[in-house]
This record gives C-alpha cells, structure tokens and sequence, in this order.
C-alpha cells in the first residue's frame, strides 16, 4: 500500500482539482491537495484514480457516489453523507471521520490504516477483505452489516455495535474488543486465546447467562 503521493502508480497523471462538485460529477486521476469542501451536493459523482491530501470536506452530500482507486491522507471526512456509496481498491491512511453515515455502503479491498473514526454508521454495509489497521473506532455502528475477510490488527474498538451483524471469516484478533453484542454478532469471526476473558462477561450478557460467585454470601 503506497504511504507517499509520488507512489501512486497514477500520480504522474493527476491533475489539480478545478472547479465545483455537482451532482453525478466525473472525476478521473484528480488531485484533491489541501482543498475544503463544504455543503457540496454532488450525489452519484464518481472518483476513479483520484487522490486526496490534507483534504476536508464537511457536511457534504455524497450519497451513492463511487469510489474507483481513490488514495486519501491526512483527511477529514466531517458530517459527510456517503449513504450507499461504493468503494473499491481505495485506501484511507492517517484520516479522521466523524459523523459520517455510510448505511448501506458496499467497500470492497479497501484499506483504513491510522485513523479515528467517531460515530461512523456502517449499519447494513457491505465490508469485503476490508482491513481497519491501528485505527480507534469510537461508537461506529456495524449494525445488520456483512463483514467478510474483515480484520482489525491493532485497532481499538470502543462502544462498536456489532448487534444484528453477519461475520465470515472476519478476524479480529489483535484488536482491542469494547464492543455491543447480541447472541449471534460473533459467529464467524476469529477471536485469539488471550482475548477471550474480556469477551466473556459480553457473551454471557448476548445470553441470558447469569454469573455468580457460589461463595458469596446470603
């Protein structure tokens, strides 16, 4: 995975962003450097071979957009609607989302490496040989979602609900688990050995198991 602009394979190709995002706009080998977007409405606008740097966008309408080999750092993503959007061979490395909603979303080998993910809605998404690497996702909502040959090495998930969730293959191993369970949310995943006393107390609540001390008095 590239970590530098010049690495892209595209990047002698790109071309300084000019001009306003409209609806069902075509942005092809576009170079996105340091820009802020704002309240743009372009639905249905498709990136293909695109890159984003130090780029911002906030409160903008991307609702079932497409994005085709889009590379994006330092990013910040603010309140952004990218409902049902599509993403494939994308990466976004050392980004910041916030309040973004992304229902219905499909995101195929797509990596999300350093980031910080606040309240991102994923509910009935579908995430295929996604990798979430030393990332910290806070209350980001999994709900109803499919997540196959999803993994999270090093990540740290607080209040993430995985309730309603259809896991396949989906490692999580080497991430840290403060996650919102029901009785099924973790069929299908892998989970290694030292990780399963901190899941215990969660599955044993997804299931009705009440825990007692035999020793404890009265």
């Amino acid at each position: 995975m590239p970590t530098e602009l010049g690495e892209l394979p595209f990047a002698e190709w790109l071309a300084p962003h000019d001009g306003a995002w409209l609806p069902g706009g075509d942005h092809d080998t576009v170079l996105f450097d340091g820009i802020r977007v704002q309240d743009a409405q372009a639905p249905g606008s498709r990136f293909l071979d695109c890159a984003f740097t130090g780029a911002t966008l906030e409160g903008c309408g991307l609702r079932n957009g497409r994005f085709i080999n889009v590379w994006a750092h330092e990013t910040r993503l603010v309140g952004t609607d990218l409902t049902r959007s599509e993403w494939q061979d994308c990466a976004l490395l050392g980004s910041v989302a916030a309040a973004v909603p992304l229902a219905g979303a499909r995101l195929d080998r797509v990596v999300i490496r350093g980031c910080k993910l606040d309240g991102v809605n994923f509910r009935d998404g579908v995430l295929t040989d996604v990798t979430f690497e030393d990332c910290l996702l806070r209350e980001v909502d999994f709900g109803g979602a499919a997540l196959t040959r999803t993994s999270f090495p090093g990540s740290q998930l607080t209040e993430t609900r995985l309730v309603g969730a259809t896991l396949e293959e989906a490692d999580l191993r080497g991430a840290r688990l403060g996650v919102v369970i029901d009785p099924g949310s973790l069929r299908g995943a892998v989970v290694s050995p030292d990780q399963l006393p901190a899941l215990a107390p969660l599955l044993a609540d997804a299931l009705g198991i009440t825990v007692e001390d035999p020793t404890r008095e009265g």
